[in-house]
């Protein structure tokens, strides 16, 4: 029968994702940037390792210099030893020229033994091998006959080659135990005119000196790493003297970025870091004093902007009525002046847009903008923008394409901003769609609801996408305006979006048409996160028909033969004047 865990888990388990954590935390250490690193790490870290360079260098540097040094002092003592023993032989085969071999050979075996065994701590084994000879000698060695076997033929060579000069070369010697110990071979030969020739093989051991490299090596690795520590110590006490400033002046940049103009570095000494930070507090103060006369620059604009819009009212208000009286009796006018007085009502009427504008503007500037909010339906608030823009599609030609959600669409929002918003819009993909259909979308998550229109007109590139909301811009000044905006529609909808706390983005493409997207939050206050819907789509109609919703939410198909005859009966149905059209589902119907 198997169980579950238990309770309490298992702490091997729990261990085992302790340790996991913390070694993806340190991969994830060493696999950062080194440029991310703070500044006091990189500077410990970089003088460490070149330290550990520079001691590694030096130590190596002392190990075989003294390593060289110890050997060829062991080798002149050797050779000068060598020599002796030499001498000593050549005496020994002389006194003993006119024995038997057996005088000769006892008194050749008691030289090697009493030669071998000489030397202590330089302990040295001897080998006599007789060349020629007048008797019968042997080969003799002081310790066991191994000791031939390090004579080679190549060695033996050399030293017959040069029988009055002293050949050698470093060997190693078992030591038994499984290691080698180092050793120097040196060779010679004695010849003796009455006793024959002989050749002298020594072999002097070198572990003594071994012993001492071995001892330097560790003194100097354990004086390299006290070395490489108090460098290391030093390394962390200059970084943060250096960097100890360089935060202060963060911090403080950081709280002037925050919006605490006052912000200063607090400046001790009068060396480099010194006057960078008092030319710091030069600079902030400046920006400071800049800062504030921009912002009082800016609330005299704004106080002369609503000024003027106010004063401008009263004069407005006469030229209005003046030309409501002109275009009231413009029939009773001559054929020029009828005109004249047509365009003095137009004009008047877009002036008064364009003061209404102001004021918004000024409103927002000055912090004034209040959000009336209440619970809406998305969907209602489209339609209700789109019965508005009815006509002005209509004497386009324009088709629109409304596909709304038609499910849970509700949030908290500013009716008349939002209606705002979505008349600018309407207005502005009308005015550049080029008499091309003009999609108008609606969606819902549950954080979010959204609207997107989209037309396939003239279009705007993404660089032009990201200016397309400041003031008084247009993407083609050479393109003429028919229907008489002021420049400020865009921007005054950013700013009723951003009273919500909403998004309002652009994207498009030159030639192949615009998308503006419209994201709310369900309630004030929420974060946005994401949108229900696309920006960046497809202009392709087949493609956008297959990326949208599949429900069927109709068109309204406007054009300059179907608009409605006002002195036909009100109850007539004419196709989009609200009432149906063949093929399609009904406005905001059944899904």
């Amino acid at each position: 029968m198997s169980t579950g865990p238990s309770a309490g888990g298992d702490p091997r388990a729990s261990a085992e994702e302790d340790s996991s954590s913390t070694a993806g935390s340190v991969r994830a250490v060493l696999g950062a940037d080194p440029r991310s690193w703070p500044l006091a790490l990189r500077v410990v870290l970089v003088t460490t390792l070149l330290s550990i360079v520079a001691l590694l260098a030096v130590g190596a540097y002392l190990s075989s210099v003294i390593a060289d040094g110890l050997y060829e002092q062991r080798r002149d003592r050797v050779l000068e030893e060598t020599l002796e023993v030499r001498s000593d032989l050549t005496d020994t085969l002389s006194q003993v020229s006119g024995s038997t071999s057996t005088q000769q050979q006892d008194a050749v075996s008691a030289f090697v033994q009493t030669t071998g065994g000489q030397g202590g701590g330089d302990r040295r084994e001897v080998a006599l091998v007789p060349v020629e000879t007048t008797g019968t000698v042997f080969p003799v060695a002081s310790s066991d006959r191994t000791l031939f076997d390090e004579v080679d033929d190549e060695f033996s060579a050399t030293v017959a080659e040069q029988p009055d000069a002293i050949s050698w070369r470093s060997i190693g010697r078992d030591d038994g135990a499984g290691s080698t110990d180092p050793a120097l071979l040196v060779g010679t030969r004695v010849i003796v005119p009455s006793a024959g020739s002989y050749d002298l093989y020594l072999v002097y051991s070198m572990q003594e000196e071994q012993e001492t490299l071995s001892f330097v090596q560790r003194v100097i690795l354990g004086g390299g790493a006290v070395l490489l520590a108090l460098i290391v110590g030093i390394a962390i006490v200059v970084a943060r003297l250096v960097t100890t400033p360089l935060k202060r002046a963060a911090h403080a940049a950081g709280r002037m970025a925050a919006g605490d103009l006052t912000s200063r570095v607090e400046v001790s000494g009068a060396d480099e870091l010194a006057r960078v930070g008092e030319s710091f507090n030069d600079m902030a103060r400046s920006l400071e004093q800049k800062v504030d006369d921009l912002t009082e620059l800016s609330h005299v604009q704004q106080r002369f902007v609503a000024d003027v819009s106010h004063e401008l009212r009263t004069p407005l208000t006469t030229i209005r009525m003046a030309s409501s009286v002109l275009d009231g009796r413009r029939g009773e006018l001559p054929g020029e002046l009828q005109r004249t007085a047509e365009l003095l009502s137009a004009q008047v009427e877009r002036f008064e847009v364009l003061l209404a504008d102001l004021l918004e503007i000024s409103r927002f500037d000055a912090g004034a903008a209040v959000l009336e909010a209440r619970r809406e339906d998305l969907d209602e608030l489209v339609m209700r923008a789109i019965e508005d823009v009815r006509p002005l599609a209509g004497a386009r030609g324009c088709l629109l394409d409304v596909r709304l959600s038609g499910e849970d669409v509700d949030a908290v929002v500013d009716a008349r901003r939002v209606d705002r918003v979505m008349r600018n819009l309407l207005t502005n993909a009308i005015e550049h769609g080029a008499g091309r259909p003009v999609l108008v979308q609606t969606a819902s998550d549950e954080d979010a609801v959204a609207v997107v229109v989209q037309d396939y007109g003239h279009g705007i590139s993404p660089e032009d996408a990201r200016r397309v909301f400041d003031r008084f811009w247009r993407a083609d000044p050479s393109r003429a305006r028919t229907i008489g905006g002021t420049g400020l529609g865009l921007s005054i909808s950013v700013e009723d979006a951003r009273l919500h706390e909403g998004w309002l983005q652009a994207w498009g493409q030159e030639g192949e048409g615009a998308v503006f997207r419209l994201t709310l939050p369900r309630r004030p206050g929420a974060t946005l996160l994401r949108s229900p819907l696309r920006l960046e789509r497809s202009f392709d109609r087949r493609e956008a028909d297959a990326a949208v919703s599949p429900t069927p939410t109709g068109e309204i198909m406007i054009g300059p033969g179907l608009l409605p005859d006002l002195d036909e009966s009100a109850g007539e149905s004419v196709p989009g004047a609200g009432g149906s059209v063949p093929g399609a589902g009904e406005i905001g119907g059944e899904r």
